[in-house]
């Protein structure tokens, strides 16, 4: 059965996981080292870990799988998800796939050296609703994708 991972800390879309997990049943791990609100849905659990470094990335990444839905804006995050055969999507709607994370990762990289040149500042820009409608669409495309494929037969 497909579950969906969200890295919620900073992760501006949990209400539109909410409502497409509750339109199709899907299990939902809100995954955060603090509390935060969730909606009173059986299908939908918070899961607060410490606050130690990478504990929600590991949390998630030692749990998500084949057949599983990975929402996160973490790139080292999203890649150890991909090799474990979950699907990855961005919160911004932008899904990370095997042959998109080598240059997300070295993207990643060299924005942290600028960063830390000072020739970078700020973080990224405000979600838009056009980011929130392509989130939409990616997750809804990502849980049909999931339901068309066919299941393994028995042993």
């Amino acid at each position: 059965m497909t579950s969906i991972y969200i890295d919620a800390d900073a992760c501006p879309v949990k209400n539109e996981i909410y409502r497409v997990a509750e339109r199709y049943s899907l299990k939902v791990y809100v995954v955060s080292n603090s509390y935060l609100g969730v909606p009173r849905d059986p299908r939908v659990e918070l899961v607060v870990v410490s606050d130690s470094f990478d504990a929600a990335d590991n949390w998630i990444a030692e749990r998500a799988g084949q057949g599983d839905i990975v929402v996160t804006a973490d790139i080292p995050l999203a890649d150890r998800s991909l090799k474990k055969g979950a699907i990855v999507i961005g919160s911004n709607g932008v899904p990370f796939t095997t042959a998109s994370i080598g240059m997300a990762m070295a993207s990643r990289e060299l924005m942290s050296n600028l960063r830390a040149m000072g020739e970078v500042t700020g973080g990224p820009k405000p979600m838009a609703q056009r980011d929130r409608s392509r989130f939409l669409s990616a997750l809804d495309e990502a849980v049909q994708r999931l339901r068309r494929r066919p299941s393994s037969p028995p042993p």
